[in-house]
């Protein structure tokens, strides 16, 4: 050890561990071998495996690009005025009544993550009820971001590894025993890790139970039109807690949905119940964003609000994310077909019954371990695999893989 590291005032510290989702790209990028797989990272992959900009955002760039009157001043605090009434829009309906009575604040934030902290640290400072309730499973940090923003975590019953289904009756008993006024994350689609959503009959009993209890909403929109291929379907379960008049927060990010991912662009809106009220949160939003990052980027919420504002633009993109969804979905169905021609044991329908980016196996830490080690295939021990990076030629080899860990590491 150096004299210099002796000396150090940080040489008292830890390593800390990897990540455990980034960690396995990690892992991954160490592999030479030429048949191996990352299926741990939450990014759309082509049939080719490669990274995906969409048509449409080369296009907006361009048109973004030759503007001369385009400058790098610096956005308001709040972020760009027509990326936030166009996030809005998207998320609650162009004809929401929430959104023509102005009981809506928006602000943008750094993508879905910053959305959540934002939203988070509202909360701690302004709401009386300081406990969130996160389902079990959930996205790794989502404990991490509210935990740091001073709220209380606590988790409800979400996934049921025995169906590899929803466990519904034990999401309503977590819920219904939960402190009147409590704060609820909910995954507005395609539930990350396990793929898993409520029927739309579910979310309204859902929503009966929480508005009965005054527990309060606070969607994740990580994946609209993503886990479908429509806009629309995928925002029902949000629009359904709106068009009772109630309160509710929404965290949208770009990340997925428009392969924004680097360029951090998302927004944190809440429904208040009158517009003064709204306004009120809004100037409110600003004290916690001026002392955490001032003022938002610029590139990523132009991007966006040049394909929302231009209609020729809006519709190719929704062609394109269709496009996307659909090519997961076939992921998925050519998934559990390699899987049945291998009379691999038990019943696999949950991955074509699962929705969205993520499918949650069932495969246990030992097997996926096991597949790492001989196939070369990277995921979460957790079983979490992702559709997006997948392709026709390489669902044989997980076929294989999940096949051998079943039958041999079992």
């Amino acid at each position: 050890m150096s004299a210099d590291h002796l000396n150090s005032v940080f040489a008292q510290i830890a390593r800390a561990p990897e990540d455990p989702i980034l960690g396995v790209t990690v892992a991954y990028n160490k592999d030479s071998h030429p048949s191996k797989l990352n299926l741990g990272v939450g990014a759309y992959r082509t049939e080719e495996g490669k990274p995906l900009v969409l048509n449409v955002v080369r296009q907006a760039e361009q048109k973004l690009v030759n503007d001369p009157a385009r400058v790098k001043e610096y956005l308001p605090i709040i972020g760009l005025a027509d990326f936030n009434k166009g996030s809005a829009k998207l998320i609650f309906g162009a004809d929401s009544p929430a959104i023509q009575e102005n009981r809506v604040a928006t602000v943008q934030c750094l993508s879905g993550t910053g959305s959540l902290r934002v939203g988070g640290e509202f909360l701690a400072k302004h709401y009386y009820e300081k406990t969130v309730y996160i389902p079990s499973p959930t996205w790794g940090n989502h404990p991490k971001i509210f935990t740091l923003a001073g709220l209380s975590v606590k988790t409800y019953r979400y996934y049921d590894p025995a169906t590899r289904g929803l466990d519904f009756q034990g999401l309503l008993e977590d819920l219904g025993n939960a402190p009147n006024g409590a704060i609820v994350l909910l995954h507005a689609c395609a539930h990350n890790p396990t793929g898993v959503d409520p029927t739309l009959d579910q979310w309204e009993q859902i929503r009966k139970l929480m508005r009965s209890k005054g527990l309060l909403p606070f969607f994740d929109s990580a994946y609209q039109g993503f886990a479908s291929g429509s806009l629309d379907a995928d925002a029902q379960s949000v629009r359904m807690f709106v068009a009772d008049g109630g309160e509710c927060f929404a965290a949208q990010s770009y990340a997925k949905n428009m392969g924004l991912y680097a360029e951090r662009v998302g927004a944190l809106s809440i429904v208040c119940k009158t517009a003064d009220v709204a306004s009120r949160v809004e100037s409110q939003l600003k004290l916690v964003i001026r002392p955490m990052y001032s003022s938002p980027p610029l590139h990523g919420a132009s991007i966006v609000a040049t394909i929302l504002k231009d209609s020729n633009l809006y519709n190719e993109w929704t062609v394109e994310l269709k496009a996307m969804a659909d090519r997961i979905i076939s992921m998925r169905k050519q998934l559990l077909e390699a899987i049945q021609v291998r009379g691999t044991p038990g019943d696999w329908t949950h991955i074509i019954k699962q929705i969205g980016m993520f499918t949650f196996t069932g495969l246990n830490a030992e097997q996926v371990a096991f597949m790492t080690k001989e196939y070369h295939i990277y995921m979460t021990s957790d079983g979490r695999i992702s559709m997006a990076g997948l392709s026709s030629k390489t669902v044989p080899h997980l076929a294989d893989a999940m096949h051998a860990a079943v039958t041999r590491a079992a």
